[in-house]
């Protein structure tokens, strides 16, 4: 299979300088990365907003090593928040962050970690959105999921991710489902062994359901984050089921995946928010979407033999 031999790939810094260089790359990256700069991507955010859709905004990038990085990390998140505030946006646009990019693996990184996100979530109170945190590979989840219920002790509005493909999460979603929680569901995009993780499709195709479930079924607000129109149909079926209003829960896609059906489930009245990540530091992000699917990675080599 492909996807395991692309998430190695990703991190690869031989593999990172050849992808970088590809005559196709910056064509392939523009499908998934709404641009570089913060004034790059506000365009996109009010163009997506205009379609009556909603955004949460992701800084890419995660290998920091220091911790200037991990406080340039949280400025950028800081800019990007002035900038939602002067034009008015932030009642459609919430951010997702990784808690990688705030230090979290540094000496002392939980805490540096909890720190650096506090400043953002504050700030994005502030003005009426939120932030999401997003999941990584299974060694940083208990961290996460800490930082995640100090930080709801005075923003309980603060969202997580939940990867169906781990063992553990089932019992993670019957918690926060509990506690009332803004949770997004997604399949997971990291390589994981198979001590922590169910490695075949269909099986986290159940677990997905099963997952999804819990969270229609609890007391949170369940995120559903998935391309996939068959898992589509089944969240709609178990929202109906569980009594929740559309209103109650909503779809997330990833921005340049499936554009049409943004706006289809948008036009039906549910909730629809366009996962949208731009920055510099690209190659990790784009790397786990060339893994998810085989079509992104034809898709991307098609470019380069054009571009040759």
């Amino acid at each position: 299979m492909l996807g395991p031999v692309i998430l190695a790939a990703s991190r690869s810094d031989k593999m990172r300088r050849f992808v970088s260089a590809a005559p196709g790359t910056k064509q392939v990256v523009g499908r998934f990365i709404a641009g570089e700069t913060v004034d790059q991507v506000i365009p996109v955010v009010q163009e997506t907003i205009a379609k009556g859709l909603e955004v949460t905004l992701d800084v890419v990038g995660e290998d920091i090593t220091t911790r200037d990085q991990a406080y340039a990390a949280r400025d950028a998140y800081m800019e990007l928040i002035e900038h939602l505030e002067d034009l008015g946006l932030g009642a459609k646009a919430e951010m997702s962050v990784k808690l990688s990019m705030f230090g979290q693996s540094l000496e002392g990184g939980h805490e540096l970690a909890l720190t650096n996100v506090r400043h953002v979530v504050e700030a994005a109170a502030s003005i009426g959105t939120t932030v999401t945190l997003d999941a990584e590979d299974h060694t940083t989840l208990d961290s996460m999921f800490a930082i995640h219920e100090e930080l709801r002790k005075d923003f309980p509005q603060t969202g997580c991710v939940i990867q169906a493909y781990l063992f553990r999460t089932e019992e993670d979603a019957r918690r926060l489902a509990a506690n009332g929680s803004r949770v997004r569901i997604v399949k997971g995009a990291y390589k994981e062994p198979a001590s922590v993780a169910y490695q075949d499709k269909h099986e986290i195709d159940k677990a997905y359901v099963r997952i999804l479930k819990i969270l229609m079924e609890g007391e949170g607000y369940p995120m559903i984050g998935s391309h996939d129109p068959r898992l589509i149909a089944i969240s709609q079926e178990l929202a109906r089921r569980a009594g929740r209003k559309l209103d109650e829960y909503e779809f997330q896609m990833l921005y340049g995946i499936r554009s049409d059906e943004h706006v289809r489930l948008a036009a039906e009245g549910h909730r629809m928010r366009v996962y949208t990540a731009y920055g510099t530091d690209w190659y990790g992000y784009f790397m786990r979407r060339l893994a998810e699917k085989p079509a992104n990675l034809l898709f991307f080599v098609r470019s380069m033999i054009t571009k040759n």
